[in-house]
């Protein structure tokens, strides 16, 4: 594949301009030539721009455009600081098409079953405000899931009158297992449960729940049950979202959320929640769409709201970062043309070899599964003496960028991805070595 089609594909190439394709034809090839390439992982970190004193492991919070990405929105707002008028109304509906269907495709869905909303926190809150619940059906989550979950789930409690009820799905993380996480979800399961809401990886442990394994055992449930009492599987996917390889048919969810500006290197200030047929009937949307047609036909003409949602409807309207949300194709194409089961591996290789060397070290625990069935890209782990805060802000002086859990018991993470290198865990496996020494 040449430098040009590997950065930017066709879907990309159709929204923006000659100079943007350019600038693509510029970059280095990331992959080697031959029948079965390989990517050039020290191409692929060419393609970040970040601070050369930072060892920078914080995918997890906000991560930086690869120059794709940079290019894909700087032309886009040339052009809207250009003609921000007419060529928003001449291309916007257009360009959330692309970024719909380049979403959809990397999820394994069709484009009108994903909508585009600003974040993992917006797009969890639309789909549990919207939930068409009723009085005294369940929602039944866990007590490690994170607070975005909670406190939507709170929120939309007190409007539709549902309840909620969290369960542990472990109690010792050092001996977590399959079989137990599904055992202790079925088993807490009842006649009530309408939705069944998950985090995919915990931000808390680096924990990877078998969600394949919990959506099979959930279709037992359901298929003993009527349509309208069965439950409905919403996973919170944003850390799996960009570094493994698996779509929304391989995890068996119904509704899924994320944002594209962790792991997937996308636009900042953009996300994604993707449903089946199943989970678009459960929802209703709550911010009015501008780009669905029926929505607009339905006011002006004073006509009943549609009966079921799906992603063109329940896309968030207003005034937005437009190019932020047209460049998302560049950040899917990316991560396409690396090859996502490579990327999957890799971000696996380089969490294996922090997690190799974390458990090894005196004065440290390895708080992350270090199977990776169980584990993505998350590693958390404390250090002896120091708080989570205390070890971020001694790493932070050793040019070593973590971060702290945002939980009642907090564990120091890093989250190496592929702006980093082997080089640059073996730095941040220093950094820890002297802050725990010490």
């Amino acid at each position: 594949m040449d430098r040009r089609g590997f950065l930017f594909g066709a879907s990309l190439a159709a929204a923006a301009a000659p100079a943007l394709a350019q600038e693509a034809a510029d970059q280095p090839p990331m992959t080697a030539p031959g029948p079965s390439p390989a990517p050039d992982w020290d191409a692929v970190k060419a393609q970040f721009q970040t601070a050369p004193d930072q060892v920078n492991m914080n995918a997890m919070l906000i991560a930086s455009h690869p120059k794709p990405v940079r290019a894909a929105i700087d032309q886009f707002r040339r052009e809207l600081d250009w003609r921000p008028v007419t060529f928003l109304e001449d291309n916007n509906r257009r360009l959330q098409g692309y970024s719909r269907a380049a979403a959809a495709r990397y999820l394994g869905v069709e484009a009108r079953q994903v909508a585009l909303t600003d974040s993992t926190t917006m797009g969890a809150a639309l789909v549990y405000s919207g939930l068409k619940l009723r009085p005294g059906d369940e929602i039944l989550t866990t007590h490690q899931d994170y607070y975005v979950t909670h406190e939507s789930l709170r929120h939309a409690a007190l409007r539709n009158g549902a309840s909620i009820r969290r369960i542990s799905l472990y109690d010792d993380i050092g001996q977590v297992s399959e079989p137990q996480m599904v055992g202790r979800l079925m088993s807490a399961i009842t006649p009530r449960t309408r939705v069944l809401a998950l985090t995919w990886v915990h931000s808390s442990t680096g924990l990877k729940i078998p969600l394949p394994a919990i959506s099979a055992a959930l279709a037992g449930v359901n298929a003993g049950r009527q349509e309208a009492d069965q439950v409905l599987l919403v996973v919170d996917g944003v850390h799996g979202f960009g570094n493994q390889d698996a779509d929304m048919k391989t995890l068996g969810c119904d509704v899924f959320v994320a944002g594209c500006h962790k792991w997937l290197f996308g636009p900042r200030g953009t996300g994604v929640i993707a449903a089946n047929a199943k989970g678009w009937a459960a929802l209703r949307p709550t911010i009015p769409s501008f780009v669905d047609s029926g929505a607009w036909s339905a006011w002006i003409n004073d006509g009943p709201l549609p009966e079921a949602a799906d992603g063109v409807l329940m896309s968030p309207g207003g005034f937005k970062a437009f190019e932020h949300v047209w460049a998302i194709p560049a950040a899917v194409d990316f991560h396409e043309k690396i090859g996502r089961a490579q990327v999957a591996d890799r971000t696996a290789l380089l969490a294996d070899q922090l997690k190799a060397g974390l458990a090894l070290m005196p004065g440290v625990r390895l708080v992350t599964p270090r199977d990776r069935r169980l584990s993505a890209g998350i590693t958390s782990f404390d250090v002896a003496g120091l708080s989570a805060d205390g070890a971020v802000r001694a790493l932070r002086q050793q040019g070593v960028v973590a971060s702290a859990a945002p939980y009642a018991v907090q564990h120091v993470r890093l989250t190496p991805s592929l702006m980093n290198s082997p080089a640059e865990v073996d730095r941040a496996l220093a950094a820890v070595r002297e802050i725990a020494r010490a």
